[in-house]
């Protein structure tokens, strides 16, 4: 019984992210993930913490790509044109990802404000000419500790 009630807290504790001004859905593992910007007409760029920006930052991006561009194309671009400068910068490894929309994932390694850091982007693939980019960033023990939450973000991730 005690299993049982666990498993329910847990259930209970997903909400489902949406928004009329969104192309996209995806479930919150925990009632700590807030939202600390809307979409407006302009962009629909999107940013969630979970709880304080330095143990968790979500941004979700929509990058409109040309006709044949792999999310690996994109994550590979995103490294050698904008992260590698990071203070710090180590590269991790690219792996693959299956989820709602399939990709991968590009972690990462830097310091800010002389602390360790960790990132970690999912680009998924939502048709021929568009990947979304889901980027995480966090302490690196914090944002590490948190990963079944990333990748369960990132899983649920749809369009509509």
């Amino acid at each position: 019984l005690v299993l049982l009630g666990l498993m329910a807290s847990v259930a209970f504790a997903q909400q489902l992210y949406s928004q009329d001004r969104l192309e996209y859905t995806f479930e919150l593992p925990s009632a700590t993930w807030c939202s600390i910007s809307e979409p407006d007409s302009g962009h629909q760029n999107m940013e969630f913490v979970f709880g304080d920006r330095l143990d968790g930052l979500l941004q979700i991006r929509k990058e409109v790509v040309d006709a044949g561009t792999t999310p690996t194309d994109v994550a590979r671009r995103e490294g050698d044109l904008k992260l590698r400068y990071l203070p710090g910068f180590v590269e991790g490894k690219l792996e693959p990802f299956n989820g709602r929309l399939d990709g991968v994932i590009f972690s990462y390694e830097f310091v800010r404000t002389g602390k360790p850091m960790l990132g970690r982007i999912y680009f998924l693939q939502a048709d021929s000419r568009t990947v979304y980019a889901l980027k995480f960033t966090g302490l690196k023990d914090k944002l590490g500790r948190i990963r079944n939450q990333t990748d369960v973000i990132a899983r649920t991730f749809k369009l509509k």
